[in-house]
């Protein structure tokens, strides 16, 4: 199950396709949000973006060639069941990335604008996003968005809903 989770994210952030995660890969993401956003934006998230390739490559890079292979970022998935506070202070970030009017919760539009970044086209979450929002009040809480996170980098429960917090799995 992980490497199905982590296989769809590795693929988005490989925005290139060349098999590798490198600081491009992450720039482009970065500048692919910024653009859906508006310009006001770019400054912060690069800086989330790049500050997770950062710590992506110093856990990952094994072979320390500058490049993160898929194999890479599993042997480092595998331990973040063991270092759940580590998985949550990301989720932080990226739920400030996310929240895009800072109202401190995560409506379905900016959820949905979060996906079709990170796929890089238009993606329909209606019907997922309902699946998140534990408590039906129609908004991402910021707590919410920590444990969904927590699912999905250190679950490995096909049914818990924090597996769709990148959208639907391919099959």
């Amino acid at each position: 199950m992980q490497r199905r989770k982590i296989s769809g994210v590795f693929a988005a952030m490989d925005v290139d396709g060349d098999g590798f995660l490198q600081e491009q890969d992450f720039q482009a993401l970065a500048a692919r949000w910024a653009r859906q956003r508006g310009p006001g934006d770019e400054k912060q998230l690069t800086g989330i973006m790049l500050s997770w390739w950062t710590t992506l490559l110093e856990v990952s890079d094994v072979n320390r060639d500058g490049r993160v292979t898929l194999d890479e970022v599993l042997l480092v998935v595998d331990k973040l069941p063991g270092t759940p506070e580590a998985v949550t202070a990301t989720a932080d970030a990226m739920f400030e990335a996310i929240d895009q009017n800072g109202d401190g919760l995560i409506s379905a539009a900016e959820y949905r604008q979060l996906i079709e970044v990170w796929n890089g086209r238009p993606t329909d979450t209606d019907a997922i996003f309902p699946l998140l929002d534990s408590d039906g009040d129609g908004m991402l809480s910021r707590d919410e968005f920590a444990a969904l996170w927590l699912e999905f980098w250190a679950g490995d429960d096909a049914e818990a809903p924090g597996t769709l917090v990148f959208g639907p799995l391919a099959a």
